[in-house]
């Protein structure tokens, strides 16, 4: 792709496979972008029926992402492939780079409805015709920026992995009833885990009401913009019903209303604008650990149960799993400590020398002004003498929270006249008579800081501390397999589509295969249809089809599937919800 992916995301990039794609894939795919065309010109947003044309994606066939990666370039958006459903940090990072990751599943046509799972129609039908939209476009960007910053429990890390696994699941053929129940079973007991809203909670509410379910204009006629609405031949057409209640969108409202990603929505919000939204979503970002820092945004860092780093007010990073901190009597943090590899970076560079493979067993670092109010990070190589603090000279500074540091120091450094970090041989560190660090245990290196201004779950340096990554590549692509009798007579009705209609002798055999063996195959049963409709409408056996299909309407599981599609062929505006 023309857009540089960022090393840390390069772990999530896939390939596509596109000659595995099946003639039932591809009718899936035209079934719900024929729905969408048909349906949607009148009531989405404007700016997401321009972009359908600007974005390249075909009508009759699943596009490949490297076009769709030069059509969005020209935006100065780039598109990836990943692998189904991805952390909720790195689906947003891609955003904030301006890069879409493209899921390229497609779901199976018992879900052509709707899946909860990723596929291409989700994300390349629903997502990137809008990105088209300047506006739209900076919205997005700014909600991957604090959604990629965003920190999640450790329970929420574990509600993740129970999505992934409803979602492979409920796509998956082999699935039984049985395992589909358990794995909702499984999904709903990690989500009572969950207590309180973290921030990655709170930013997917907001990116669930907005980017992917998210209603814009009057409240009694609203358009749609939302992608899982977009690309949800079932969902568009709901979401307008007066089935779901509508509501005027505020964030502090989104953010308090909980999702169920297994089924359709029973309520959407109305946003004014994508003006509305940035300034919200702006505004809410203020708020976020990245931005605030402090001892709240150390406890966030701890509570993930993940790598992160924290960033002092000196510049100088520490990267590790967060375990535990020490708050002074008015509930400030005072002392933080990380368990296992770690590392210290300045401006996102790992400092040489200090890399996981240094400071293998954790890193302990004192936060505050030392007594007297003083800040160790405004001193000067000349008033850190004065501090008694001097290369090749034994030092002992005390903090305002009474955390003691004494020992030989060996070096001092400093980033653009800042010091960051002081370095002690025979160093003692103890709190009362709590020892924190042991002359015994090697050399302590003392960040140096008064407060923590940001933190973020992440590694400061991702590459030097996880190691160099590469796009995930397998050495030979997977090819299409042999067609079942099935899939045959799809790819045969396709070969006559696109050869104008020429072999309609070929054509009363297919259907005649079709009403003997495969009297159930609703969708390939419309596409003859649409044939006969468009090039001999006075066809009999057109009266066949249309009789066997009317049979299949008496069940419940086909009748809106086979009325929206014959809505389709015959042009009428009818809506089955």
């Amino acid at each position: 792709m023309k857009k540089s992916i960022p090393l840390h995301l390069r772990p999530f990039t896939a390939q596509q496979h596109y000659n595995a794609y099946s003639p039932i894939d591809h009718a899936v795919w035209r079934y719900v972008m024929r729905q969408n065309h048909h349906f949607l010109e009148d009531i989405a947003h404007d700016a997401f029926t321009s972009g359908l044309k600007s974005s390249g994606i075909s009508i009759d066939s699943i596009p490949r992402v490297s076009e769709m990666n030069d059509h969005l370039d020209k935006i100065g958006w780039g598109a990836v492939i990943v692998d189904g459903l991805i952390p909720g940090t790195a689906f947003f990072d891609f955003q904030a780079h301006g890069i879409l990751p493209i899921a390229t599943d497609i779901r199976q046509k018992t879900n052509i409805e709707y899946t909860p799972a990723p596929d291409i129609l989700h994300e390349a039908a629903g997502h990137a015709p809008i990105l088209f939209d300047e506006t739209y476009s900076e919205f997005v960007k700014l909600i991957g920026n604090i959604g990629a910053n965003a920190f999640a429990t450790k329970e929420e890390h574990e509600v993740f992995e129970a999505i992934r696994h409803l979602s492979i699941v409920m796509e998956s053929p082999a699935s039984t009833e049985e395992e589909i129940e358990a794995a909702k079973q499984r999904l709903k007991e990690k989500q009572h885990l969950v207590k309180g809203l973290s921030e990655a909670e709170q930013i997917s509410r907001i990116f669930w009401w907005t980017v992917e379910f998210g209603l814009i204009g009057d409240l009694q006629k609203p358009k749609i913009f939302g992608a899982g609405l977009l690309s949800s031949v079932g969902e568009s057409k709901h979401s307008l019903s007066d089935q779901v209640k509508k509501r005027m969108f505020t964030i502090e409202d989104a953010i308090n209303t909980s999702y169920d990603v297994t089924s359709m929505q029973t309520q959407l919000f109305v946003c004014e604008s994508f003006e509305q939204l940035i300034e919200e979503v702006t505004r809410f970002g203020e708020s976020m650990a990245f931005r605030q820092g402090g001892t709240v945004a150390i406890e966030k860092a701890i509570a993930s149960s993940k790598v992160a780093h924290i960033e002092f007010n000196s510049g100088i990073q520490i990267t590790g799993l967060f375990t535990d901190i020490m708050k002074g009597a008015e509930g400030e943090a005072i002392y933080v400590k990380t368990s296992g590899p770690s590392a210290l970076s300045i401006q996102n560079e790992q400092i040489n020398h200090h890399g996981p493979d240094i400071h293998n067993d954790g890193f302990g670092a004192p936060i505050g002004k030392l007594a007297g109010g003083i800040k160790l990070e405004n001193q000067s190589e000349q008033s850190l003498k004065k501090l008694g603090i001097e290369i090749n000279k034994m030092m002992q500074i005390t903090f305002e929270s009474g955390v003691e540091i004494s020992g030989h120091v060996t070096n001092l450094l400093f980033n653009h006249d800042t010091l960051v970090l002081i370095s002690l041989e025979e160093c003692l560190v103890k709190k009362g008579e709590e020892i924190l660090f042991h002359p015994t245990w090697g050399t302590y290196d003392l960040a140096v800081g008064s407060q923590i201004v940001s933190a973020r779950p992440i590694a400061a340096d991702y590459a030097a501390y996880h190691g160099e990554s590469v796009i995930n590549e397998e050495e030979s692509p997977k090819e299409g397999t042999t067609l079942t009798p099935l899939e045959e007579l799809y790819a045969e009705v396709r070969q006559i589509r696109d050869t104008n209609f020429s072999q309609d002798v070929l054509l009363h055999s297919v259907i005649g295969k079709i009403l003997d063996e495969f009297p159930e195959e609703w969708l390939l049963q419309l596409e003859v249809l649409e044939l006969l409709e468009k090039h001999d409408k006075e066809s009999p056996l057109k009266k066949l089809l249309l009789d066997q299909l009317e049979k299949l309407s008496r069940e419940e599981r086909y009748v809106r599937l086979i009325q929206n599609g014959l809505d389709v062929i015959f042009g009428r505006r009818h809506v089955t919800v």
